[in-house]
């Protein structure tokens, strides 16, 4: 599938306070063989692998973004501020490995729900709680297989 993509690094104003620690909890990843991705977790949920197509790169989604949030773009994470400029935006295929955990996502975001300036975080439960109730997700259980 395509999917539009941008770049972002722990130096950056927004993600400051976080350093290099995920919304998961973990450090951010950028290592040979897998990579740290943030993304809405209504639409990737929590610890979704996948591959981008033509890079030798596992990435896990472990962060999420305000910006991201009601998009389909994932913000793949670079280390430095200039590898993260060099990626830009950038439509890509990608080959979801293993689907993650909606459960999972939705323990943390449901945390984190009340804490000042956290919209985008109430909006991807909203959306999560929205699609366990449609059926479209189980309301319980983790990930699946691609």
């Amino acid at each position: 599938m395509m999917v539009r993509t941008t770049a972002y690094t722990h130096s950056e104003s927004d993600h400051l306070q976080y350093g290099r620690q995920s919304a998961a909890g973990n450090t951010l990843q950028y290592g040979s063989q897998v990579r740290s991705a943030a993304a809405d977790w209504s639409k990737y949920p929590l610890g979704t692998r996948f591959m981008i197509e033509g890079l030798p790169y596992e990435y896990v989604v472990d962060d999420y973004g305000s910006a991201l949030v009601g998009t389909e773009t994932i913000d793949i994470y670079k280390p430095e501020k200039g590898t993260m400029n060099q990626w830009g935006v950038r439509n890509v295929p990608i080959r979801v490995l293993e689907w993650g955990s909606f459960e999972q996502s939705r323990k943390i975001l449901d945390e984190r729900k009340n804490v000042r300036h956290a919209d985008h975080v109430r909006e991807m439960l909203r959306e999560i709680e929205k699609k366990a109730a449609s059926g479209q997700i189980p309301s319980s259980g983790s990930g699946s297989n691609a």
